[in-house]
């Protein structure tokens, strides 16, 4: 990356936080294969969740396994932020409220799922468990967001892969059904969903998501007694 002044920076060489500022709007059991991986039925109507600051984080940062957890898995989604505040939007004017676009991993503590009408605090809600960005490509630099492959790796192996054009709900529609009772922000968030293929992550991993066009999105994860002595 260039500065102002010119100066040439690696992308290790500086601290990234999340891209955007606003609420973020996730979408469970968007993709039919990731609903079917879970012996869930696909959702009628949006299932939708919100995530508070607290959850986010940037490129290249850590996110802590809880102890004693069992299953903690990744979930590369592609986000669409808004750049104009929306309010009673239809379809077929929704996309002229993108800003843009970025991904995130927003991993989930598995062990505490009851059923996907109560996914949120424990299994959703931890801190730095969802990285967000590098970040935000603008939007006509995307011709159709609905046609890209999103693809995980833990150290460096594929474990994940699908496309947007499965989503059951696609961008469009949900902007004009989240507009439809409330209003949206210029930076809120809508992560989309993930399709089938999760694995397990253990501390020492790297997790990297990737959306062609978007970008890429490394994460590491350690213990929580790891990160408890990071902090001493």
């Amino acid at each position: 990356m260039t500065l102002p002044d010119g100066t040439q920076l690696n992308e290790t060489d500086v601290e990234w936080l999340p891209p955007a500022q606003g609420t973020v709007f996730a979408l469970g059991l968007n993709y039919a294969d990731h609903a079917s991986e879970l012996e869930f039925k696909a959702p009628e109507e949006p299932l939708v969740f919100l995530k508070a600051a607290n959850t986010l984080t940037g490129h290249r940062q850590v996110s802590v396994r809880p102890a004693g957890v069992d299953y903690m898995h990744y979930e590369a989604e592609l986000v669409a932020v808004i750049g104009k505040t929306a309010r009673h939007v239809s379809r077929e004017q929704a996309m002229e409220y993108v800003a843009g676009y970025t991904l995130c991993n927003d991993y989930a503590i598995r062990d505490y799922l009851e059923n996907y009408y109560r996914p949120n605090l424990r299994v959703k809600s931890r801190d730095g468990l969802t990285p967000i960005g590098p970040y935000i490509v603008d939007r006509d630099d995307i011709g159709d967001p609905h046609r890209l492959q999103l693809s995980t790796y833990i150290n460096g192996e594929l474990r994940q892969r699908g496309t947007t054009a499965d989503m059951i709900f696609d961008i469009p529609y949900l902007i004009s059904y989240l507009s439809e009772f409330m209003t949206l922000q210029p930076g809120d968030m809508i992560a989309t969903g993930t399709p089938k293929g999760l694995a397990d992550v253990q501390p020492g991993d790297e997790v990297v998501v990737e959306i062609e066009g978007i970008g890429r999105l490394v994460n590491h994860i350690i213990s929580e007694h790891d990160y408890q002595e990071s902090l001493r």
